[in-house]
Parts: structure tokens; sequence; C-alpha cells
């Protein structure tokens, strides 16, 4: 007769089994943000993208409505900027002009007007930085993924929720 022995696993201060330590875990990045721990008021709305946990976080100017939204990142390090800066424009049906360093590591790319294979999707807020921006993606695929050369991409239907909350002026970091 053989019968099953009760053995106590010591875990860590987060409930980690000690065994699987250095076994490495499929757990989510996500970190909440609060947006006092980066801005002094909200102004007309205040937007954090977080890079590590690809998400953006969005309040209005009263902090009553905070919204995520999951993103896409820039694809290396290299290519990510961070730091504080604001959208400076907005545009429904955005056309794209690759930059030089894009044309550089792929000299197939060309300019291409609004549309379903545009890059940019069906909104765009540009920020201060040049060639920096909040856009949409018709590539769905790459929301949640390291995938851009620099911007923030978020599935179309998030951006055009994005997009009629802001203005112009909307503070905005980049962590």
């Amino acid at each position: 007769l053989l019968r099953a022995q009760s053995v106590e696993t010591p875990v860590d201060e987060i409930g980690v089994p000690q065994a699987s330590r250095g076994v490495s875990r499929n757990a989510s990045s996500f970190q909440c943000q609060q947006w006092q721990d980066h801005f002094d008021t909200l102004g007309v709305a205040t937007v954090v993208a977080d890079t590590t946990s690809r998400a953006l976080h969005y309040w209005n100017a009263d902090g009553s409505d905070y919204r995520v939204f999951a993103t896409s990142v820039p694809r290396r390090e290299d290519l990510t900027k961070r730091g504080y800066t604001k959208i400076v424009r907005k545009r429904v049906g955005p056309d794209w002009t690759p930059t030089a360093s894009m044309v550089a590591e792929n000299p197939d790319l060309a300019y291409m007007p609004s549309g379903p294979g545009n890059p940019l999707g069906t909104h765009a807020m540009y920020l201060s930085w040049p060639a920096y921006l909040i856009h949409g993606t018709h590539d769905t695929r790459k929301i949640g993924r390291r995938s851009s050369n620099g911007c923030i991409g978020l599935y179309n239907e998030h951006i055009a929720e994005l997009f009629a909350m802001t203005s112009v002026g909307t503070q905005v970091l980049l962590l």
C-alpha cells in the first residue's frame, strides 16, 4: 500500500517555492503608475508611457478618468527615448515618411499615404521630439511587443479613444 506524503516546500517572501528559484517565471512586468510620482499637476491631461511594462497610462485634467492601454514599444534600447515631452500635433489618417535611419536599415521603405498599409494606423499624436509619436497600428501583432522604431503604438481602436480624450498640450512622460 502506497500513501502520499505531505511535504512542505519553503517559499520566499512573495510565495514562490524556493526550489524554483533561478527558474525563469512567465510573469507580467506590468507596473501601476501614479501621476503624482512624475508630475506636479495633471495639466490639461497626462500620459505616462511605460516601455518596460508596455502600457500607456492616461489621466484627464481632474483625475476622474484613468485608463490603461497595451502598447508596442521600441524594438531596441538605442531607439528608445525617455523623458518629458508633450503632444504638439494630432492627425486623423496620418501619412508616413520613414526617417533617414529607417531607410538606411531598410532601403525599400518609402513614403506611405494614409490607409490600411500605413504603419501609423488611423490616428497619430506627435510629440515635441521630432519623429516620435503615439500612434495606432494596423498590425495588431505588434502590441505588447518590442516592435517599433521608437514610437509608442496602440491598437487602432485604442488610439482613437485616446485621441478623442487628449488635446494638444497634454503632458507626456516616456519611462
